[in-house]
């Protein structure tokens, strides 16, 4: 028997590669001889790093880069098993969460070490990328990546704009004389799951910037900064790309991508689906076990189980999906090629309770449907 098992990180608790292992070890107590294909897998957004990094076998690296507020932290990225694809989510340098609740402000907040990670993986030899694109503090359209890349963010007066969404009010011109040569060889794929445009009541000021600290005053400011950067970019190299979908995605950071890096939004469970080559590891498989943390009506927009599924439907092979938590409209799923779904908790329990046995409770879950497995087989 071949079984595949393909799933994300259980947020809090178990990251993909945990979660995939303890499946594992439940199966294999009822089929000792079965082979187990392990595929951590994510959807473009946290953990996709170390889920696609654990997958092809690559390797991880910590580099000192620009934070948010412009103070230095250490950010994790990925160079996959093959030695030439760089994983990078940009939250791991301009994220959300490295910055103090009291203290954000998209204003001033930069993308600059996303940039630099890009810089980095560039001086390892990568010359494919994949981006994830969520959670960051930002509103500056990409300004600080541009910057660190080498491009130049001038005013009127020919000097370099300042940090942050703000800074993108001074913006009237964009040389990339200076932009790092390598980038015209280096194929970019982004993660993206949102469809918001770059301004407007469905732009990345309106929809994400209070989640970052603005306030309605601010969110205006922003998204005519937003709406600057839009018409400067078009100045610049003819591109439209203020009402594209997925050009708000993290403050911004999709319009750069589409507008400077010939770069391509996908769906980030599609992206990561082919990076570890799921549909070759699918070959000759009987089952797939996915799962995350919690599977509702919003799993079908792009999430990990349903994407699995979907690649799963196509060869005809059964799935069976794994949950810390399922709501009462998970049903949905069924539709979507998820033939069975199955919430892993024993019982009424705390969340810490549930978070600190995830690893034994997706063991036993595993373990009894191997078990009812085994004894269809017998009829």
């Amino acid at each position: 028997m071949k079984i595949l098992i393909a799933p994300d990180s259980f947020k809090e608790s178990l990251s993909a590669e945990q979660a995939a292992s303890a499946i594992g070890q439940g199966f294999q107590a009822i089929y000792p001889d079965a082979e187990l294909v392990l595929v951590p897998v994510a959807d473009g957004g946290e953990g996709t790093t170390e889920a696609l990094v654990a997958a092809t076998g690559g390797e991880s690296y910590t580099d000192r880069v620009t934070g948010p507020l412009g103070t230095e932290l250490d950010a994790v990225w990925g160079r996959l098993g093959d030695g030439e694809t760089a994983v990078i989510e940009s939250a791991a340098a301009s994220g959300l969460d490295r910055v103090p609740a009291a203290d954000r402000n998209p204003w001033l907040a930069t993308s600059r070490g996303t940039g630099e990670l890009i810089r980095a993986a560039l001086d390892k030899g990568a010359r494919h990328i994949i981006v994830g694109l969520g959670g960051s503090a930002t509103n500056d359209a990409g300004a600080g990546l541009l910057q660190a890349l080498g491009a130049r963010l001038l005013d009127g007066e020919g000097q370099e704009i300042p940090q942050g969404g703000g800074g993108l009010e001074r913006l009237a011109r964009i040389d990339l004389e200076g932009l790092d040569p390598r980038l015209a060889e280096t194929r970019f794929e982004v993660a993206c799951d949102v469809d918001n445009p770059l301004t407007g009541e469905n732009g990345a000021s309106a929809v994400f910037g209070p989640q970052k600290g603005a306030d309605p005053e601010m969110v205006r400011k922003l998204d005519a900064c937003l709406a600057n950067f839009a018409r400067v970019v078009e100045k610049t190299n003819g591109k439209a790309i203020n009402d594209i979908p997925g050009a708000g995605a993290a403050g911004g950071l999709g319009g750069a991508f589409l507008a400077f890096f010939d770069a391509r939004l996908k769906p980030g469970i599609d992206i990561v689906l082919d990076a570890v080559d799921i549909d070759r590891k699918l070959d000759g498989v009987d089952l797939v076990i996915t799962g995350e943390g919690r599977i509702d009506s919003q799993t079908v927009r792009g999430k990990t189980p349903v994407g699995v599924s979907r690649r799963a439907r196509l060869q005809g092979i059964p799935v069976i999906a794994l949950a810390g938590s399922v709501s009462a409209d998970s049903d949905c799923v069924h539709d979507f090629g998820i033939d069975a779904l199955f919430s892993i908790v024993p019982g009424i329990v705390t969340l810490p309770e549930a978070l600190e046995s995830a690893s034994d409770n997706l063991f036993r879950s595993a373990r009894n449907i191997a078990a009812v497995w085994k004894l269809a087989e017998r009829r």
